[in-house]
């Protein structure tokens, strides 16, 4: 009897510790030691070992299906940080999947045709639905949260673009994971550059798509880049005079490939 009745006690249990054994990992580990064993970092441009990648794809398709089994409901119930971190990272590495799935290819740009995007294809679910990379960046990311430095944080697989970082966002971490990737891309001068004696700014094409999102709130593009860009309290103050001309230089789509 005795037995009977702990049998029943676990079979009630049993949906409790089947969902505590699963719990969201909201440390992001496996992405984590993915992204430290195949990106390398200089400066403000990444480098992603694709092909390395592709020996690890199991373990990459293990946190992307976390990453999509994930409901609405939960989701909801997560801090504000977690959220974001949460499709920083789901962009991230959907992104690499996505040219994992089309290697070779030179560029991400190629994948797709004449009349198709990228970033318009519908390869993963998230959420309960079926989605796309522009989904989560502008439909939640851009659509949820006032936050300009997310385009230092999503990685498009271009050159050009701001960093891989080489771990993932974090909540209790993201806010400073997010300034410095924004600081370390603003002081790449492959990217961006100031020229003191032309009195001229010279930007990624990043900061010219979403200009509008770094000039909120009464701010400027000047202003946005003067901190972060100046490595002295005289360069900032240079940097964010309004006056200062800017050309926005020409992106490079060529694969992040190590």
């Amino acid at each position: 009897m005795i037995g009977r009745w702990a049998a029943l006690v676990l079979l009630l249990l049993m949906p409790a510790i089947w969902v505590q054994a699963v719990a969201f990992d909201h440390e992001h580990s496996v992405w984590t030691d993915l992204l430290q064993q195949h990106v390398t970092n200089d400066g403000g441009l990444s480098q992603v070992d694709y092909r390395a990648l592709l020996d690890e794809e199991a373990k990459l398709s293990v946190y992307l299906e976390s990453l999509s089994r994930v409901s609405h409901q939960e989701f909801a119930g997560w801090t504000e940080d977690q959220r974001r971190a949460f499709l920083i990272n789901a962009y991230n590495g959907f992104t690499v999947k996505l040219v994992l799935d089309h290697l070779p290819v030179k560029s991400i740009k190629d994948i797709g045709g004449w009349f198709s995007s990228p970033w318009k294809k519908r390869f993963f679910q998230l959420l309960g639905d079926e989605r796309h990379l522009d989904d989560i960046e502008h439909g939640m990311i851009r659509k949820d949260f006032d936050e300009p430095r997310i385009h230092f944080a999503v990685n498009c697989a271009a050159t050009g673009c701001p960093p891989l970082r080489a771990e993932a966002y974090v909540a209790a971490r993201l806010d400073e994971q997010l300034e410095d990737n924004t600081r370390r891309f603003l002081r790449d001068t492959r990217r961006n550059r100031y020229s003191a004696t032309e009195t001229r700014l010279e930007l990624s094409a990043v900061m010219d798509w979403y200009r509008d999102d770094f000039s909120k709130n009464g701010q400027s593009l000047h202003n946005f880049v003067a901190s972060r860009m100046g490595t002295t309290p005289s360069d900032a103050e240079a940097i964010g005079n309004r006056r200062v001309r800017i050309r926005f230089l020409d992106y490079d789509w060529s694969l992040n490939n190590r």
